[in-house]
């Protein structure tokens, strides 16, 4: 691409889900005993979306808001963090901003207690995404909540042919969430659907095993069923043991993780996919892009929030630069 796309006012516009993260204030202690809890702006593509602003991207989003004070935090902290908002609709119908609890009991011992009933962010309908929106993006990103429900999965599917009509690269994030969807095979479905049409696909090696409806798939067969649609670069992650990019052409790379300080497991896909694609736009290899992805999810891991923790460009590279890598 990476800077064919220069002309056009946005790098890169997010569609889905927007919420509120609610995340314990004390550690090392179930929710039950948590008292304080501390708010947030949550969601995967509102996170995507707010780290890849920070690190300096033109950033738009679509997706659906509550008519209620969540709501307005939710567009007021975006707004401030540089992301557009013109074309996120507010809810007439009465429907809830969502709600994640977070209970950080030890670095490996994380949960999220999730509110996503009839929310209002699943109610983008197809009606409700613009062409010529659409039109003025570097890349679409869709994330995998978004396909869960109707009429937000139409609202994604949409934007999805809109972008395939314009020339908009789409980026597919999986990001799965069991609990938003009626069976693992309705997930596989649309999952499938997406990622034939996409032109980057991410996501952990587990959310890549939903997809193909297998148990502990292998990278290969992955990029083989892949390679034979739109796909050009398909990114695997392994946790700890890094992350995998592998390109139509036949090449591979990985980037290892970075040793850091734990406080707590979610906010990494986040802060890997906006710090990827800020690297990838900005016309760096997909090795270095790897890394950026590494160095941003082992920053967010060492911190309280998910998009307020969202690191800067220095912070990414001083990190790559002292090359502390977990070793595997």
């Amino acid at each position: 691409m990476h800077n064919a796309a220069n002309h056009r006012q946005f790098d890169l516009i997010a569609i889905g889900r927007a919420c509120i993260d609610l995340n314990a204030v004390e550690y090392n202690r179930p929710m039950e005993e948590t008292m304080t809890f501390s708010k947030y702006v949550g969601g995967s593509p509102a996170n995507i979306a707010i780290g890849s602003a920070r690190l300096g991207l033109q950033v738009g989003f679509i997706g659906k808001l509550a008519d209620d004070q969540h709501g307005r935090f939710i567009r007021d902290y975006m707004e401030k963090s540089g992301v557009d908002m013109s074309h996120t609709v507010i809810d007439r119908e009465g429907h809830k901003t969502g709600l994640a609890f977070t209970e950080i009991k030890s670095p490996e011992e994380c949960s999220i207690l999730m509110y996503r009933d009839e929310v209002a962010d699943l109610y983008l309908r197809p009606d409700e995404v613009q062409e010529d929106y659409i039109q003025q993006a570097g890349i679409l990103l869709v994330s995998g909540t978004a396909l869960a429900q109707s009429p937000s999965r139409e609202a994604a599917l949409r934007a999805v042919e809109l972008a395939k009509k314009n020339g908009v690269k789409i980026v597919f994030e999986l990001d799965y969430r069991p609990y938003t969807w009626a069976s693992p095979e309705e997930t596989a479905v649309y999952y499938s659907l997406v990622a034939q049409q996409s032109d980057i696909v991410m996501g952990t090696r587990d959310e890549y095993d939903i997809m193909e409806q297998v148990e502990a798939g292998a990278n290969e067969q992955t990029t083989e069923l892949l390679f034979r649609h739109s796909p050009q670069v398909v990114i695997i992650k392994h946790g700890v043991q890094g992350s995998y990019a592998y390109t139509r052409e036949g090449q591979t790379f990985r980037a290892q993780a970075y040793k850091t300080q734990v406080l707590k497991t979610f906010g990494a896909g986040d802060s890997y996919a906006s710090a990827f694609l800020y690297a990838y736009i900005s016309g760096k290899d997909l090795e270095t892009a790897l890394k950026y992805g590494s160095a941003s999810a082992s920053i967010v891991v060492s911190r309280h929030s998910s998009s307020d923790a969202m690191p800067r460009v220095e912070e990414i590279e001083a990190l790559i630069d002292s090359q502390s890598v977990l070793n595997s």
